[in-house]
Parts: C-alpha cells; sequence; structure tokens
C-alpha cells in the first residue's frame, strides 16, 4: 500500500557492485531534498562486500531521515535487473519513484530538480534529466545524444540503436507510470527490460520530459549489465515498434542508406512493409549508377528489385538508416536541404 506520508523512493537494484556502492550511496546523503525519502534496495544475490558496505551507511542515512528498506534474492542466483527493480519497487511505499542504478552517482539537486518538475507536469510523464560521463571520454556521440535532443525527439527518435530516450538511470516518475505499465520484464541478462517497459509505456500514452541540467554521473564500464544486451535483439525491437506504430501509417516510404544498414532493414521487415518500399536513396555514386537493389535473398522466383536513386529525389517519407555524427555534419546537412519535419517526413532508425 502506498503511503502519501513518504514522497519519493529510490529505487536501487544491486548486484556484485562493490566497486560503486560507496560513492552512490553519499550521493544520496549528499541531496539537498530534505523531504521524506526511502532507499528501496534488492539484493540480487551479491556475492562480494556490496551488501556490508551498504549497511556501513545505515546509520548515516538514518541521520540524514531515509529509510533503508533491503530485500533480498534469497536462492542464490540473480534473476537479472528487472526482478531487482519490480522487488524494490514492491517493497517502496513512495508516490514517486527515483530510479538509480548502483554504478552511478546523483548531483546533489537531482531529487529535489526531478521532484519538482514531476509534480507540475501529468502523473504519465516520465521525467529525466542531462547526464555526464564517466570516464569523459566514453561513448561522446552517445551522451550528446542524450544530453542535445529537443523535447519533440524524445519522441520521434525511440526507435534508434540507443534505446529510450529518457536513458533509465535518470528515470523519475510518479507511481503511476509503474502502475500503468505493469512493471519490468523479468528476465536474465541480456534482456532490456528498460527499453521494452519505454516502448510498452510509449504505447499507452507516456509523456517524456527532460530536465536541461547534468544531474546524474553516468559511469561507462565494462562490467555495466548494458554489455550483456545482444545488438541483435535491440534491432528485433525496434525493428517491431517502428513497423507496428510507423510504417503502418504510410502507404509508401524511402529507405535512405542504400548501404549495410539500410538493406538489412529492407530484408528484415514484414513482406507487406517490404512491397511499401519506393527506393533506396545514397549520395555514394556507385550505388546509384548501380541503379538497383535485387533482393537475392528473397524465396520468391522474381526476385524483389528496388530502385536506387539520390536522396534529392527521392520522394518522402524516409526511413533514416544513416548513423547521425558520422559524417562532419554532411548527412545532416542534406537532410536539413530538404526541409522535412521529424516524426512526419522521417523517422530516424539507426
Amino acid at each position: 500500500m502506498t503511503d502519501v506520508k513518504c514522497i519519493v523512493s529510490i529505487i536501487l537494484p544491486v548486484y556484485n557492485a562493490e566497486s560503486w556502492i560507496e560513492s552512490c550511496i553519499v550521493s544520496i546523503l549528499e541531496q539537498s531534498y530534505n523531504g521524506p525519502l526511502e532507499l528501496c534496495v534488492h539484493n540480487d544475490s551479491c556475492t562480494d562486500s556490496t551488501i556490508p558496505k551498504l549497511l556501513n551507511f545505515k546509520s548515516a542515512l538514518s541521520k540524514k531521515g531515509v529509510d533503508l528498506i533491503l530485500t533480498q534474492n534469497e536462492n542464490g542466483f540473480p534473476k537479472g535487473c528487472g526482478y531487482a527493480k519490480n522487488r524494490a519497487v514492491e517493497s517502496s511505499r513512495g508516490l514517486y519513484l527515483c530510479f538509480l542504478d548502483a554504478d552511478d552517482v546523483m548531483m546533489a539537486n537531482r531529487i529535489q530538480m526531478q521532484l519538482d518538475a514531476a509534480r507540475h507536469l501529468p502523473k504519465n510523464t516520465l521525467v529525466g534529466c542531462q547526464v555526464v560521463r564517466e570516464p569523459k571520454e566514453s561513448t561522446v556521440r552517445y551522451t550528446k545524444w542524450i544530453n542535445s535532443m529537443t523535447n519533440e525527439q524524445l519522441f520521434t527518435q525511440m526507435y534508434t540503436s540507443n534505446g529510450p530516450t529518457i536513458v533509465m538511470p535518470t528515470w523519475f516518475c510518479h507511481r503511476h507510470v509503474f502502475e500503468l505499465v505493469g512493471g519490468f520484464v523479468e528476465g536474465q541478462s541480456g534482456t532490456p527490460e528498460d527499453y521494452i517497459f519505454f516502448l510498452k509505456f510509449m504505447k499507452l500514452g507516456g509523456k517524456l520530459h527532460r530536465i536541461n541540467e547534468v544531474l546524474l554521473n553516468y559511469r561507462h564500464h565494462p562490467q555495466a549489465t548494458t554489455h550483456s544486451i545482444s545488438e541483435h535483439t535491440i534491432w528485433q525491437l525496434r525493428l517491431k515498434a517502428v513497423e507496428k506504430h510507423v510504417l503502418t501509417k504510410w502507404k509508401t516510404f524511402t529507405i535512405w542508406n542504400a548501404g549495410k544498414q539500410g538493406r538489412k532493414f529492407y530484408r528484415d521487415i514484414s513482406d507487406e512493409n517490404k512491397l511499401k518500399v519506393s527506393c533506396f536513396c545514397d549520395v555514394d555514386k556507385k550505388k546509384i549508377n548501380n541503379g538497383i537493389y535485387i533482393h537475392e535473398l528473397s524465396p520468391k522466383k522474381n526476385k524483389p528489385r528496388v530502385p536506387i536513386v539520390h536522396f534529392s529525389v527521392a520522394p518522402k517519407p524516409f526511413v533514416i538508416c544513416v548513423k547521425l555524427g558520422l559524417t562532419n555534419g554532411q548527412f545532416e546537412d542534406n537532410l536539413a536541404s530538404l526541409n522535412l519535419v521529424e516524426g512526419e517526413d522521417y523517422v530516424v532508425f539507426s
């Protein structure tokens, strides 16, 4: 049962996070927010010193006015991030949920700023923020993407390989968001529970809001859970979503990129959507001079043949299968020259 007196519940799943847990907890203690707060930790069968290190902070958390609620997976085998997050939420009493990963660090004003925003937004809003990466030089393009999307792009760029446009470690929301979606998918390592949650949330009419201030140190390291998720798994989720929510609304469309990624997209979409592809477009003269893509792997006797044209003469709308930020701005300039509206005239799938 929700206790509205406990305004914010920090949701913290942990598994073998001994290298980071202390700095994570210190960031909780340093929060400027002084209202009712609880830390809901689910121990997903840690085998290192994560839990002893956490318990060393119990007195300090109590003095700060933070109730520590610790639950545990008893069977000795980790059940995954989705399972751990669900158990932590189930143990919580807060009207608002602040998600946090054990390897990340919050800036001192994170909870106060996100709570202030959430209170003035519809309760079906997922609130995020900008981040700083550690090490600073890691995932430069990804970090820029997280921090620089427009409010409209939070919705239109949800099909890219980057995953949720409001990145999971920054999630802050009314409890209604969790209840609306029904919690996280519970799977073993390799399950993208955050992206599955996000796509379902958006399907249910969810709203997004990013605070344009850095409120989280989002660490990048080899042990991060995200590295266990295969590109194929994410590809299939993205493909299914863009087919269902975008391609069903279009009678025809152009695939922008006659190279590897564009052709893979064409091969993997449904036969119904293949028939909607009017052409590929590109800037590569060799591809354009070839004039046509033949789908040799098709089981059909008469192999599908799709024209390849210069982007300037290709009909809209477009599915963009070109990676952003890799051409020194050339692709972005070409796209801008067409004066298209993102979300209507094109969708990014790169």
